[in-house]
C-alpha cells in the first residue's frame, strides 16, 4: 500500500514537519506543497517539496488558474500524490504535531458504533463530555448528538476523520468563549448513518483510492468554509455508494498557527447561514459514481450561488488530472 501525507504551507518546516519526516523511514511519503509565500529554500529530509513554481510546470493551466497564497493549492498536492500511485491520501497541516498512533492502523474497514436518529450530529459530544463542536455544523444543532448503536459493526469507511487534541479546528465563535486545551476521550469509532449529517475538516483525514475524486477543495470559496463545503459533498457522495464516515480518536496534537479570530468570524458566517441549504441541495441528486457526483453537486452548489461558475471549471479541470492516474 503506497501511503502519501499531504500538506501545504507558507512556513519554514516545524515542530509537525519534522515528527513527518522521521515517518518517512518508516514506509510513508509525503509532499508539501509550496505557495509563493513559502520560504525559497525549504527542505525537510526525506519529504518531497512541490513549489510553486513545480506546479505550473507539472499542472499549467489548473496550477495557474488555482489562487495563489490559498490553502486550496493542496488540491496540487492530491494530484502529485494520485500521480505517484498513492493509495491513501492522510492529509494534515503543518501545525499538528503528530502523536504515536498518527498515521497507524490504516483500514479502510472500520469497527465501531453506529450513529443516527438525528439530521445533524455533534460526533465531538461522543468524545468529550466538555461542550465542543465541529466547525461547520449549524448553530442550533450543537446540543444534538444523535443516538448510537450499542452493537459494534464493521464498515466499509473509505473517508476517515482523526481528531486533533490541544486546539482543535472548531469555530471562532469557541475560540473566543473558550480558551484552554482539550483532550478528546480515546474511543471506539463512531461511524455516520445515511441521513446524519456532521461537518469534517482537512486538519486530520484519511481517504482512500475509491474516495480521492472527493478531495476537491474548493477555491473560490471563504477559506473557513472550502474544507467544510467539501466534507458535505463527500458524505453526500458516500452514501450514493453505501459507504459511511467514520470519526476517529485524535492522533495529533495542534499548535495553531497564529489566526485573527474576528476575521475568522466572518469567513465563518456564510457557513451559519447556508449549511442546511447546502445538505438539503446536495440530498437531491441521484446516485451514481463518485467523480460524477462530485462535479454534479459543484454544478449544483453553483445553481443556487453558492460557488461561481470559475469554482466548476476548476473542479472539472482537477477531476480531468485525476481520472487520468485512477
Amino acid at each position: 500500500m503506497k501511503k502519501w501525507i499531504v500538506i501545504t504551507t507558507i512556513n519554514s518546516p516545524t515542530k509537525a514537519i519534522h515528527r513527518i519526516s522521521e515517518m518517512t523511514k518508516l514506509g510513508w511519503r509525503c509532499v508539501v506543497v509550496g505557495d509563493r509565500k513559502t520560504p525559497a529554500d525549504w527542505s525537510s529530509p526525506g519529504i518531497n517539496y512541490f513549489s510553486y513554481e513545480q506546479q505550473l510546470k507539472n499542472f499549467g493551466d489548473l496550477a495557474r488558474d488555482t489562487p495563489a497564497n490559498h490553502y486550496c493549492r493542496k488540491n496540487l498536492g492530491y494530484l502529485y500524490a494520485i500521480q505517484q500511485g498513492a493509495d491513501v491520501i492522510l492529509e494534515t497541516d503543518d501545525d499538528n504535531i503528530p502523536g504515536q498512533y498518527f498515521g497507524t492502523n490504516i483500514s479502510r474497514e472500520v469497527t465501531g458504533q453506529r450513529l443516527g436518529g438525528t439530521r445533524w450530529s455533534n460526533v465531538y459530544k461522543h468524545f468529550s463530555d466538555q461542550l465542543i463542536w465541529p466547525r461547520g455544523n449549524p448553530l442550533d444543532s450543537i446540543h444534538e448528538g444523535g443516538h448510537l448503536t450499542e452493537e459494534v459493526v464493521t464498515e466499509s469507511a473509505p473517508i476517515q476523520q482523526f481528531l486533533a487534541d490541544g486546539d482543535p479546528d472548531v469555530d471562532a465563535i469557541y475560540r473566543l468563549l473558550f480558551k484552554k486545551p482539550l483532550i478528546f476521550r480515546q474511543r471506539t469509532p463512531v461511524l455516520l448513518d445515511n441521513g446524519t449529517w456532521c461537518s469534517f475538516n482537512s486538519q486530520n483525514t484519511l481517504f482512500f483510492k475509491e474516495a480521492f475524486p472527493a478531495l476537491y477543495l474548493p477555491c473560490h470559496v471563504s477559506f473557513r468554509m472550502t474544507d467544510i463545503w467539501r466534507s458535505f459533498v463527500a458524505q453526500a457522495g458516500l452514501w450514493k455508494q453505501g459507504k459511511k464516515i467514520a470519526f476517529r480518536a485524535a492522533t495529533v496534537v495542534q499548535e495553531r498557527n497564529e489566526h485573527n479570530l474576528m476575521r475568522d468570524f466572518s469567513d465563518e458566517v456564510v457557513g451559519y447561514l447556508r449549511n442546511e441549504e447546502i445538505v438539503t441541495a446536495l440530498e437531491t441528486i441521484e446516485a451514481m459514481a463518485l467523480d460524477e457526483f462530485v462535479l454534479t453537486a459543484w454544478e449544483k452548489l453553483r445553481h443556487i450561488g453558492v460557488v461561481i461558475n470559475e469554482e466548476v471549471h476548476l473542479a472539472n479541470a482537477w477531476m480531468k488530472e485525476v481520472k487520468k492516474y485512477l
